[in-house]
């Protein structure tokens, strides 16, 4: 129930997909997949970089009507998540054509009448409906009520998801990992990557330094460099052996190597932190809404007697 979009307007979206949405960015091969992507520009809700237009601009003509900067960006903001990227990005150029075609189709549909047609009424009827019903799940969800304790129990029952590690790790890998082969470096087996892990990690208790031994030794190229910081990450950005070693080791202490696809890991926990439930609220209030829509929703649903003919659709599914 997040998207609700006119079905006429999901053909115009399945021709247009023709030319393949971007893909999302590959995540790093290896768990050191913190996001250092800098947070001070937003290319996707400025792509080309240049000062951001008036929204009573208009950018598109067709025919007699005027499209204004920010007609358009309402019309993007209807549509899902990876075609609102296409359409604010490379492809606004496609998308705005293929807008075009739509509108030109649509008003030679109504010079010729087919909007009488007893099928196409159907079709638009139900369309409103669908723009409507779509309209109030998401006033729904905009002004739901979070109570505190409702909110409380939800932060102490879901307490790892506010906790966040800042560290760094050294990676040996061994024949048919996922992470390749360092040039000049020798193929090591599973035993022999393990046996120099450990040997590393008796290097650091000794008070060998980790960034030194990391930019020397480890396989993880991207991290490795400087010298293998994984940032700030949280539950279920790494695989999970490493996740589940990472936030058991106290802070500034080594692990001992763990295994993963990758290859064994030395990894080092600078700190640990984890949001209070004043500084979560905003997000346990966002992640609720749905929840509570939804209690709406089936109440609305009481409300309104429905009767299946069971012969023609199935039984009903089993309560869960």
């Amino acid at each position: 129930m997040k998207h609700f979009i006119p079905s006429i307007f999901l053909g115009f979206l399945v021709t247009a997909s023709a030319q393949t949405p971007p893909a999302p960015a590959p995540k790093s091969a290896t768990p050191g997949a913190a996001d250092k992507t800098s947070p001070s520009k937003n290319i996707l809700a400025n792509p080309s970089g240049l000062a951001v237009a008036d929204p009573n601009q208009v950018i598109l003509t067709v025919g007699d009507e005027k499209i204004t900067v920010k007609e358009y960006d309402t019309l993007v903001g209807a549509l899902p998540p990876q075609y609102q990227t296409a359409a604010r990005g490379a492809q606004k150029r496609q998308f705005a054509e293929r807008l075009v075609q739509l509108k030109v189709l649509s008003k030679e549909a109504e010079k010729r009448n087919l909007d009488q047609q007893p099928t196409v009424k159907q079709q638009l009827a139900f369309d409103r409906q669908n723009v409507l019903a779509g309209a109030l799940y998401t006033e729904m969800v905009k002004s739901a009520k979070v109570d505190d304790e409702s909110a409380r129990k939800y932060y102490n029952d879901h307490k790892a998801d506010f906790e966040q590690a800042k560290g760094r790790h050294i990676l040996i890998r061994f024949k048919g990992s996922q992470v390749p082969l360092r040039a000049g470096e020798k193929e090591l087996t599973d035993e022999e990557a393990l046996a120099k892990a450990q040997d590393l990690r008796k290097k650091l208790l000794a008070g060998g330094d980790f960034a030194t031994l990391a930019k020397a030794e480890s396989d993880d190229a991207g991290s490795g460099t400087n010298g293998g910081d994984l940032g700030t990450f949280k539950h279920g950005q790494m695989v999970p052996a490493f996740e589940q070693a990472a936030f058991a080791l106290p802070a500034g202490q080594v692990s001992e190597p763990v295994k993963t696809q990758f290859g064994y890991h030395l990894i080092k926990v600078d700190e640990k932190q984890a949001k209070s439930f004043e500084e979560a609220k905003p997000e346990i209030t966002e992640k609720l809404g749905p929840e509570i829509a939804k209690k709406e929703l089936d109440e609305l649903r009481k409300k309104s007697p429905v009767t299946f003919d069971d012969a023609y659709f199935g039984p009903a599914a089993p309560a869960q």
